[in-house]
């Protein structure tokens, strides 16, 4: 009769056990977005992961901004002191040349997009897993970016 109760016990542990695996298998995120979601997910927890990307993603959008203020107040510059000398005489622009470059760019780019339609979809389909997989972190960073391009 012992023999039998013990068995009974380890049946009943051994389900337990299968019930608490299948818990933390089943978390929130993997009902929402699939059984994909974790290897970060796994190893923190989600006010770590928050953190993490928060601080990230603030870092990435805070340089994003000042990178962008560069960026727009030297091709903005530029464009002002190649009109200003234009208009000046140092220069001469000949416009029926740019107009046939633009149009053969425009041509190429055309060509281009009917080719790089497969690696875009790839691109796709591999951000949209890593964001299933780390939901987490990449709400984190997406919040920390949207401050530091406010601040």
């Amino acid at each position: 009769m012992a023999n039998r109760s013990k068995d009974v016990e380890e049946e009943i542990y051994d389900k337990v056990v299968d019930l608490t695996e299948y818990a933390k298998r089943q978390r929130w995120w993997n009902r929402l977005f699939g059984k994909n979601s974790g290897p970060v997910a796994e190893k923190y927890s989600v006010a770590t992961q928050i953190a993490i990307g928060g601080v990230s993603g603030w870092c990435a959008g805070y340089l994003f901004q000042k990178v962008g203020k560069v960026a727009a107040t030297a091709v903005g510059g530029g464009l002002l002191l190649l009109q200003i000398a234009n208009n000046s005489g140092y220069i001469q622009v000949d416009w029926k040349r740019v107009e046939k470059d633009v149009n053969k760019a425009k041509k190429q780019l055309k060509k281009g997009t009917d080719q790089a339609v497969p690696e875009l979809n790839t691109f796709m389909e591999k951000s949209t897993e890593f964001v299933k997989k780390n939901i987490v972190v990449t709400s984190g960073f997406v919040g920390g970016f949207l401050l530091g391009l406010a601040s």
